[in-house]
């Protein structure tokens, strides 16, 4: 397992962390996922073999948010 913080823009209120989380989870090989409306970032935990730091960014983007 690998861990990478992702910053995100975009994120105003508690519904936007639920969304960013929502579909991090989603994603195969994810085993944990922290997203922090105060630190403007989303903290993974994931198994490399399966799903790359590159299918985070177009999840979030996909959702409606900036990875920055």
């Amino acid at each position: 397992m690998e861990t990478l913080t992702i910053n995100i823009k975009g994120m105003t209120c508690g519904g936007c962390v639920k969304s960013v989380t929502n579909v991090l989870q989603q994603l195969p090989g994810i085993s944990a996922v922290n997203v922090s409306l105060e630190l403007n970032n989303a903290t993974i935990n994931y198994d490399p073999a399966k799903v790359k730091p590159a299918q985070f960014k177009a999840a979030i983007e996909d959702a409606g948010y900036d990875v920055v």
